[in-house]
């Protein structure tokens, strides 16, 4: 690929699906500062690749490479969405966005809302009131402020949660500043408003986990080495990625953070579609407590917060390890001006202990083959917390998705000897943090050999003819509506969903199909009647199927910052009931962790993992790893009974 300097038009051979480089977003940015977007107030919320129409991928027909961009207005307060064809250099479409719309946050709001904070002088003073007079101490943590039935002003809001540290590097998170919020209007960059209720005495324990703090590492502990001599097995060209069987591209949004796009299974040289585009759809965070601060905390984290641009720049022998290959995230500051997250996604194989095995008692002879998984990730900090995202690609055909939650409790005060009973109390000393849950959902674009699917729902069932009394199967139903489709999960029943093909038959004459294992498949705990629940209504159930939109992309709609709910999301694309019966289908499936903190997850929380599975379920004739070697470590030297796997072994 080259660039022309002087146009900053790229000249090469960029895939349909390639996110869009540093030049093309310095493109689009510079084509929209010279015609629509020209005020000095404009600011860009994300400049990403406008993903061509899966028809035109399908036929390989000529595609125009594409931006869409996202803005606001700060001097109107108004945001503004954009279609930018980079080959013309034209603006497409130029869409003013509804005054009560509010696109998520840029980075920089982050700071600046910090700065406004500390800068105000009401600020300063209600917290003189309360003792703590030294600014640089003070901590002023951005949250968006959802929808409560109030502030119908358009103005573009953040909500400051305060906390403040006893040092430099003392964790915040101890000495939270309870029932004291601001409001900050980040157009005008103007405090709105104070909410400085019922002091209660700030926490002063420690909660640090700094090495500094916690005093020497243990030694005990011996090195495990993680080697892969002869290199890794995957290749990878630009951003296509092929491992053992599975061949895929690598995407990356501001919006979703790691994408899979065109995952392909080889069976019996021939390339099988699977799924044709996975990613994170939408997040939220509800808290249980009924404190007047605590109430109102619940977090789109990526639709309000653009969880893509908090991908962490990873690291070798922390974050990953084993032969690594990075890809990096470009994305946009509020300028338009690009900004590269290097290593934002690790890619890598792990061992995944045994995949099949087989003693044979009567010849003693032991068939052992081991399994792998390549695994594809980006982890993301949102202010307290860390979320880690994993796609595992196995050997025999199964993804599993996998989101590892750490980093630190958002934290809240009470009065010392009190204890809430909407949270876990952490010390002795007025700190707790509230029970609350993380519910992920995440799109699929399932393309099971071809763009036609149909989904059912699979449950156990006892016959009503059962003389022995034993008797038990599994009966599919097929669901054959959107609002057929809304499901929950039921453990009871053993309940899972099949997404299959119709037109493509196994062995034994059935549709090919993969199958959702809904692990971790809670709901939404707060109240139909709440405004959480009423704007994250994709939370209240576990399966939506929806006929393929390409303007459907989000599960509580496009941009539920300060959005009620009320006209976008699954719960109103489903109104439609449209057929979803050997129809191009997408499926969303929601899932989560239902957080009761304990005493263990402070001061910094041990990795709690949540996710689901998907298996072939008849996409294959048979085991498809049976061509596996039997033996891939195994020395010249080694004798059987160091319980390496070998091919006919006597036990």
């Amino acid at each position: 690929m080259t660039i022309n300097t002087e146009t900053q038009t790229v000249v090469g051979t960029a895939h349909p699906l390639d996110p869009l480089s540093r030049a093309e977003i310095s493109r689009a940015a510079a084509i929209l500062k010279d015609g629509p977007a020209a005020a000095e107030s404009f600011r860009f919320i994300s400049v990403e690749l406008r993903e061509p129409e899966k028809e035109l991928l399908r036929t390989g027909a000529a595609t125009a490479r594409e931006a869409d961009a996202v803005l606001v207005n700060r001097a109107e307060g108004r945001a503004y969405e954009a279609v930018v064809d980079l080959d013309s250099g034209i603006v497409s479409k130029w869409t003013q966005l509804a005054a009560n719309v509010h696109p998520p946050f840029m980075l920089d709001e982050f700071a600046e809302g910090e700065a406004t904070c500390r800068q105000n002088p009401e600020v300063q003073a209600a917290l003189a009131k309360r003792g703590i007079t030294d600014m640089d101490l003070v901590c002023f943590e951005p949250w968006s402020v959802g929808y409560f039935g109030e502030d119908n002003e358009g103005r573009r809001l953040m909500r400051a949660l305060v906390f403040v540290r006893d040092e430099a590097d003392d964790s915040p998170y101890a000495h939270p500043i309870e029932n004291f919020i601001v409001i900050v209007d980040l157009n005008s960059g103007e405090v709105v408003k104070v909410e400085d209720d019922q002091a209660i005495p700030v926490p002063s324990a420690s909660g640090n986990y700094l090495p500094k703090y916690v005093g020497e590492a243990r030694t005990d502990l011996k090195p495990i080495s993680i080697t892969q001599p002869e290199g890794a097995s995957f290749t990878v060209t630009g951003n296509h990625v092929q491992w053992a069987d599975w061949s895929f591209r690598v995407g990356f949004t501001p919006r979703e953070g790691l994408v899979l796009h065109q995952l392909r299974f080889r069976n019996k040289d021939t390339e099988r579609p699977v799924i044709n585009r996975a990613s994170l759809s939408e997040m939220v965070v509800p808290y249980g407590d009924t404190a007047p601060v605590q109430a109102k905390k619940n977090a789109f984290d990526s639709g309000e917060y653009n969880i893509g641009n908090m991908a962490n720049s990873l690291t070798l022998g922390c974050d990953c390890t084993g032969e690594i290959k990075y890809f990096d995230g470009i994305t946009t500051d509020s300028h338009g001006n690009p900004m590269t997250i290097e290593n934002a996604i690790c890619m890598h194989e792990e061992d995944d202990s045994i995949l099949w095995k087989h003693f044979d008692f009567r010849e003693g002879t032991t068939e052992t083959r081991r399994s792998r998984k390549l695994v594809i990730s980006f982890i993301a900090t949102v202010a307290n917390y860390e979320y880690a995202f994993y796609w595992h690609l196995f050997l025999d055909g199964s993804i599993e998705f996998l989101v590892k939650a750490t980093g630190i409790l958002s934290t809240a005060g009470q009065k010392p000897g009190e204890k809430s009973p909407y949270g876990q109390t952490l010390n002795n000393d007025g700190l707790y943090a509230p029970i609350h849950q993380h519910m992920f959902n995440v799109r699929m674009d399932f393309e099971i050999d071809g763009p036609k699917n149909a989904v059912y729902e699979v449950d156990m069932e006892i016959p009503q003819d059962n003389p022995t009394h034993t008797a038990f199967m599994a009966v599919d139903r097929l669901l054959e509506t959107e609002q057929a489709a809304i499901r929950k999960t039921d453990s009871a029943k053993h309940r899972f969903w099949k997404i299959a093909n119709h037109d493509s038959r196994n062995i034994v004459d059935e549709p090919v199909a993969y199958r959702l294992i809904p692990t971790d498949g809670i709901q939404l705990a707060a109240g139909d009647e709440s405004y959480v629940s009423k704007r994250a209504q994709f939370a209240r159930n576990n399966l939506w199927v929806t006929a393929y939109d390409r303007t459907e992309r989000f599960a509580a709609g496009e941009f539920p910052n300060q959005a009620t709910g009320a006209d976008d999301g699954l719960h109103i694309w489903t109104q439609k009931d449209r057929n979803i019966v050997d129809q191009d289908l997408v499926v969303w499936y929601t899932f989560g962790m239902h957080h009761v903190v304990r005493l263990e997850d402070w001061p910094i929380m041990p990795r709690q993992n949540i996710g689901f599975m998907l298996e072939p379920h008849g996409f294959f004739d048979q085991n498809p790893t049976l061509n596996l070697p039997s033996s891939e470590t195994r020395s010249e030297t080694a004798p059987a009974s160091t319980g390496q796997c070998c091919a006919g072994d006597k036990q």
